[in-house]
């Protein structure tokens, strides 16, 4: 399956958590719509080399979202790479209590996911509207879980922090909207991939057994998703999240 070539002709994009997994697949489907994209993450190493493989249209650059100073000096560099942004994929995240009932949580594990998940959300969201603002067209697109649409067990502080996200997700669109940005969140089901290969079968079983569209989740189910909330069809949507999870939980 392909995107439409070019849909985001030039857009300027930054990818929060794009060096593996499913920020990876972001920021190969958005090059491949015709846009420049800037990879940020704390894996250094695997997002350069990610840059260096995806050519001249991709960038690098070093972000942990749940510091404030790191943030800012990253989407600096950014910026000067870009000249610009026009689009904001939200996707670094931690799962880290994956498996652990609630009493099993440490405190310092809860505290981490929201710091990444939460905070970090709301760090580079801050940092980046003036940016994107001054585009004219700003899209900001959330990477939620449908896994806080059906309260998935043994997965509390994950679960939790991305409903934080939907919410989140609405709040922004209501502060942003007369800057000309909307914001919009998708709720991906379990995708099939690097940062999934912890999940028990019998989940994975669990999804697909309840799924309308009976059949794994691959990267490319999200990207697609992405690409169209972050082009210029969907400049009168916002404040929405979206389930992309094949029917498994439904609206």
């Amino acid at each position: 399956m392909t995107l439409p070539s070019l849909v985001l002709n030039q857009r300027r994009i930054l990818i929060t958590g794009a060096a593996r997994g499913l920020g990876e697949a972001f920021a190969r489907a958005c090059l491949q719509a015709g846009a420049k994209v800037v990879i940020a993450d704390v894996q250094v190493e695997r997002g350069r080399a990610l840059a260096s493989e995806l050519g001249g249209h991709a960038h690098f650059v070093e972000m942990d979202v749940s510091r404030q100073d790191s943030v800012q000096q990253a989407l600096q560099n950014a910026l000067a790479w870009l000249g610009g942004l026009d689009g904001l994929i939200n996707n670094a995240a931690i799962t880290n209590s994956g498996g652990k009932l609630m009493h099993e949580l440490q405190e310092e594990m809860f505290d981490r996911v929201m710091q990444v998940n939460i905070k970090g959300v709301w760090l580079v969201t801050t940092a980046a509207a003036t940016a994107l603002a001054a585009s004219g067209s700003g899209r900001i697109v959330n990477i939620a879980s449908d896994t806080a649409l059906w309260g998935a067990p043994r997965l509390l502080a994950y679960v939790a922090s991305k409903g934080a996200v939907m919410s989140m997700t609405r709040s922004m669109a209501r502060e942003l909207g007369d800057q000309g940005i909307t914001v919009n969140a998708i709720a991906p089901g379990l995708v099939v991939g690097e940062s999934t290969e912890y999940v028990p079968a019998a989940r994975h079983a669990h999804y697909q057994a309840g799924r309308a569209i009976q059949r794994e989740q691959l990267p490319e189910d999200c990207t697609q998703a992405v690409v169209f909330l972050l082009s210029q069809a969907a400049g009168f949507i916002s404040g929405q999240v979206l389930p992309v999870n094949g029917g498994f939980v439904m609206n």
